[in-house]
């Protein structure tokens, strides 16, 4: 029923082979879509999903704003900016009040 296919990838530019196995086991998941990359470049866009890079509207770094512990007033790191309103804490005074 299915035989393999050509196609290019549109990143690299290559030409790949889209298998028969590789039709079948995409039919049977439910996918419409043949692939349009090719295997490397699949790979290396997971992997670099995993690390949280790229343009993909995957994870960002954190931007981090500096501040001081309203408990031991040691300088620290937080992830949003400090208004002043409510106290902030260092990872180390903040864990014992979760609790």
């Amino acid at each position: 029923m299915y035989q393999d296919r050509t196609l290019t990838c549109r990143d690299c530019g290559v030409e790949f082979v889209f298998s028969a196995s590789e039709q079948e086991f995409f039919a049977e998941k439910g996918f419409t879509n043949d692939p349009g990359r090719c295997p490397e470049c699949r790979a290396a866009r997971k992997a670099q999903n995993r690390r949280g890079g790229g343009n993909f509207g995957y994870r960002q770094e954190r931007q981090m704003y500096p501040a001081v512990c309203a408990s031991c007033g040691k300088d620290t790191e937080v992830p949003f900016q400090p208004s002043g309103e409510k106290p902030v804490y260092c990872r180390d005074c903040y864990r014992p009040s979760r609790y």
